[in-house]
């Protein structure tokens, strides 16, 4: 289906997310959260998307967060679109962190707010070097939402989570590398295709072997060790018992490189 506030492609196993409202610094209101679920919800029900690229349009922002002029217009009723908007975005990162398929951020400029909290809730992040993040919630009164205070504190560790929700300190992209928010800062010029050339990587890796990984590091936070590692017996096992996983043995065994399909 077609969308108005962001576009959407699905090309050999790699599903691309961009923001499109750069007008508004990729600012998310009610229309672009329920079509970020909608495209979320593709991703993670689709067999043939084995990686998802999310950005931003423009050389500005990545997404600016909550477009507050929404919320300025409609203060009567805030509470209830507050909820209405954060129902589809905690959807769609549910879906993107239940999925198989590894989601990789390309961040092109500010990720402040909903987008700062998007950026927490990547698998793997490349930044622009021109690249700025800040929680900004408390800035104006709010409190955080998009998943952040589930995944910055695994990220950065309580003590800076705190420093960034209550002080809204900007963080550059070196920065934000050192603090263990992203993963690889590059110039702003190389972030389309360094981005893109890790989320081919990725999409012609194992599939399923990904998405348990990404169980496994979900459930590691709750789970005593034993039932930690019971949960890791069974991924290694329906691992091995799946078609990539015996073609990774006999690849290994051959010592040729593995051709996985995401089987």
């Amino acid at each position: 289906m077609p969308y108005s506030t962001l576009d959407y492609d699905l090309s050999d196993g790699l599903a691309r997310i961009t923001f499109r409202r750069p007008e508004r610094f990729n600012a998310l209101d009610p229309l672009m959260a329920r079509e970020l679920c909608d495209a979320a919800n593709r991703c993670s029900s689709d067999r043939a998307v084995r990686a998802v690229l999310l950005t931003g349009s423009g050389d500005q922002a990545f997404c600016a967060g909550g477009d507050v002029s929404v919320f300025a217009e409609r203060l009567d009723t805030v509470e209830l679109l507050v909820r209405e908007m954060t129902t589809y975005l905690h959807a769609a990162v549910s879906r993107f962190a239940r999925m198989r398929a590894p989601l990789v951020g390309a961040v092109n400029g500010v990720a402040a707010g909903a987008g700062f909290s998007l950026v927490t809730a990547c698998d793997l992040v490349v930044a622009a070097d021109s690249a700025t993040f800040t929680s900004a919630y408390t800035r104006i009164g709010l409190a955080p939402d998009g998943s952040s205070t589930h995944f910055l504190s695994r990220l950065v560790g309580p003590r800076r989570a705190m420093e960034l929700y209550l002080t809204n300190r900007v963080l550059s992209a070196d920065e934000a590398l050192e603090w263990g928010l992203v993963n690889r800062v590059v110039p702003a010029a190389a972030l389309a295709g360094e981005a893109a050339e890790l989320a081919r990587q990725l999409a012609a890796g194992p599939t399923g072997a990904f998405g348990a990984v990404k169980a496994l590091l979900q459930s590691a936070a709750t789970e005593s060790l034993e039932t930690q590692m019971e949960l890791e017996s069974r991924a290694i096992a329906a691992a091995g018992a799946s078609a990539d996983g015996q073609e990774g043995v006999r690849a290994f065994v051959a010592k040729r490189p593995a051709r996985f399909t995401g089987a």
